[in-house]
């Protein structure tokens, strides 16, 4: 991404520019000014930001499938909530509120990735084992980017576009002259959000799952006797991620969904029907009397996994020059020591003390030791010899691997905006069980593990690329980067903490795992928790450290599928993913898509369509926020250990306690007749097109009140200025 045409007027002129040979770039506040910057309100909402967008970003993350960036929202919010202060809060303030938000999305991006895995394989992590994965990963991130700080920041200035450290950077420092529509969409859309996504998934007032087979009675019925059904799952967090995806991505994601849905499932169907008891990877199979559904969870899915695992392979080849010049930098850091000259450096070049930072990743590393340790001597039952064992390697596999592969991540973000990490993600995974393997770790121990390290070092990868963005954008405005380092710590914690209270609620409240039928097996719960990412590295962990057989033979067709794209240029990652989920959530997801693109198309001028697309990451945004907190309280209110209040809130589907054989009380519902057939599911559907014309409505409330603030800011700026 090229940096912006428009630049805004308090940034100096040579903020995206190569400096010329003596130049010096000097920010927005110079390294003199002693305005606020860590101050008990910044902290304080970074950290309140950190809470509510962790919890936004890991329930979309395991809902649809996609995380979401949550630094624009929180700049905006920071810019918002500031004006409305008495003495109003320095743009210094806003930076940290923003640096420390940030933490929010990057660690629960590493732990909607791998941790999933863990439940998927029935291992059953404990809260803190979650906790101490993510935490101990964000550590990672953080400590071995600090050395290669400057270089990326300073010494290759103008050099690197940084296209999302850009984007924030635009939006803090025009938020000094703005005024507070921005806010107000965004709290609007959280609140729009919020509602519409309580009313179905607590309130279940009608239907959101829409299907051909319901909706268009007999021809919907023909088409399920070809096993060919299309959903639609219309929830305001799946429109939300559409939305702000955009309409190119959402069709190539829901273009992969109809391959699946549309071609492969009924061609299983078509030839396998003819054929007796199909013996395959373990499993029986009739396939004449399997649905549609069961067909794709069978067939289907493994040939999305092994789209979506060469996708991420092939995307790491294609940044080799990238991983081996950043390797080289994280070598280069070790043992890098204060001179004269940084230690009296001035406040916008203040970094942790080098030695800090080294005490800071050995304990990062005994801390990784000491989880592998009790993993071993608990879960696995080991003695102490065999687990002190296996903890050391484990530490050692997974720092190493963090510190080759954090400056790929920083490097990535800063040049192309996007993060290898499922590639990179995948290459640890396989390292960590080689290795674990190789000491005579197996078994459901070992793929803990590997999974824990798999963890950790994608959270690193995380929040390595974020820092570095961070980093950028308090270069351009003239931060202290020790602040930024510093409080990045207590963001990491939460954020932390934040995934590992959610997560087991998620599993609790909706399930990683489902029955396929009374006293059947259990399978992933693709349709509400789909997880695509972290059922891939399930399935793969599985392969590499038990006996359990493996669909090697659709693996290796999705494997083909995935090169076959990149041959076409189509982006594999997006179409692989579409292959994987469900497709009532892409479905749903283009519909959100075809929104945003129907808004910025909208308006009687131009300057009045660009003005309307604008607002797009903002309502987007507050859409899924806002669901998101709904969801997570929705789940909640599902569990018997809250008093299962659900049981007073559904309409459409009642819920009631049903006790077990062993006397446990659980949460049974049932769907009213009205709910599940044509009533239910129309009305869903004019709830989805009422939620589409009301963001609609939003975008043009926000474009006339920016367009109104920038005329105020024109008409109050001297002649000579313009």
């Amino acid at each position: 991404m090229e940096a912006p045409q428009k630049r805004s007027k308090l940034l100096p002129a040579n903020a995206y520019t190569k400096l010329k040979p003596g130049e010096v770039y000097q920010p927005i506040v110079s390294a003199a000014d002693t305005r606020p910057e860590v101050s008990r309100w910044s902290i304080t909402l970074g950290l309140a930001m950190v809470l509510m967008w962790s919890a936004a970003a890991i329930y979309i993350a395991l809902k649809a499938g996609s995380g979401i960036e949550a630094a624009i929202p929180i700049a905006v919010m920071a810019i918002f909530f500031g004006k409305m202060r008495k003495q109003r809060s320095s743009i210094l303030e806003n930076v940290m509120v923003q640096s420390i938000g940030q933490a929010s999305g990057v660690v629960a991006a590493g732990a909607a990735f791998v941790v999933p895995a863990l439940y998927i394989n029935q291992l059953q992590p404990s809260w803190w084992h979650i906790f101490l994965a993510c935490a101990i990963g964000g550590f990672f991130g953080i400590v071995l980017i600090i050395p290669i700080r400057a270089y990326f920041v300073r010494e290759q200035h103008g050099e690197l576009p940084f296209p999302e450290a850009t984007a924030i950077n635009e939006i803090l420092v025009s938020g000094e002259s703005s005024g507070k529509g921005a806010g107000k969409i965004l709290l609007t859309s959280i609140g729009l959000g919020g509602a519409f996504d309580f009313l179905i998934e607590a309130v279940r007032a009608w239907n959101p799952m829409l299907s051909t087979t319901t909706l268009l009675g007999s021809v919907g019925d023909k088409l399920s006797a070809l096993r060919i059904e299309l959903k639609l799952n219309g929830l305001a967090a799946l429109f939300g991620l559409g939305y702000i995806i955009g309409l190119r991505y959402s069709a190539i994601i829901f273009a992969g969904s109809v391959l699946a849905v549309c071609v492969l499932v009924p061609l299983v169907y078509l030839i396998g029907s003819q054929a007796g008891t199909l013996h395959y990877a373990g499993q029986e199979y009739v396939i004449a009397k399997m649905s549609a559904g069961q067909i794709f969870g069978a067939f289907v899915k493994p040939i999305g996994i092994g789209a979506i695992a060469v996708s991420g392979i092939i995307g790491m080849i294609r940044m080799g020059k990238i991983i081996v010049g950043s390797v080289s930098l994280g070598f280069k850091s070790i043992g890098k020591k204060a001179t004269a000259g940084e230690a009296k450096a001035e406040r916008t070049n203040h970094d942790m003390h080098p030695k800090s930072v080294i005490l800071l990743q050995l304990a990062s590393m005994v801390a990784m030791g000491g989880l592998f340790f009790a993993v071993s001597a608990t879960v696995g039952g080991y003695g102490t010899g065999e687990a002190f064992k296996f903890a050391a390697v484990g530490a050692l596999v997974g720092f190493g691997i963090s510190f080759l592969f954090t400056p790929v991540a920083a490097q990535a973000i800063a040049t192309v905006g996007t993060n290898p990490v499922s590639g990179m993600t995948l290459v640890t995974l396989v390292v960590a069980a080689a290795t674990m393997t190789a000491v005579g770790l197996t078994g459901k121990t070992g793929m803990f593990i590997a999974l824990v390290i798999g963890t950790a070092v994608c959270t690193a990868l995380s929040t390595s690329g974020a820092l570095i963005s961070d980093f950028k954008i308090g270069y351009w405005i003239g931060s202290t980067p020790r602040n930024q380092q510093v409080w990045k710590f207590a963001g990491v914690v939460l954020a932390a903490l934040t995934c590992a209270l959610v997560i087991p609620v998620m599993d609790h409240g909706y399930h990683f795992l489902v029955p396929t039928g009374p006293g059947g097996a259990l399978v992933s719960n693709t349709e509400v928790l789909p997880a695509p990412q972290a059922n891939m590295l399930a399935e793969i962990i599985k392969g590499l450290m038990s006996k359990a057989e493996q669909p090697i033979l659709l693996y290796s067709l999705g494997g083909l599928i995935a090169i076959m794209l990149y041959l076409a240029g189509v982006p594999m990652l997006a179409f692989a993913l579409g292959m994987y989920l469900p497709i009532s959530l892409t479905f749903a997801q283009l519909v959100g898509g075809f929104t945003a693109w129907v808004v910025s198309r909208s308006g009687s001028s131009e300057e009045v369509r660009t003005a309307r697309g604008e607002q797009g990451t903002l309502i987007a945004s507050g859409l899924m926020a806002g669901a998101a907190i709904v969801g997570i309280i929705s789940a909640l209110v599902r569990l018997p250990e809250t008093g299962a209040a659900i049981r007073y809130l559904g309409i459409g589907e009642k819920f009631f306690y049903e006790v077990t054989k062993t006397g446990d009380r659980v949460i049974k519902s049932v769907e009213q007749a009205w709910f599940k057939g044509f009533e239910g599911q129309l009305g869903g559907l004019i709830a989805f097109v009422l939620l589409a014309l009301l963001c609609y409505l939003l975008a043009r409330k926000g474009a006339e009140w920016d367009l109104a603030e920038q005329r105020k800011r024109e008409s109050a700026e001297p002649p000579e200025s313009k």
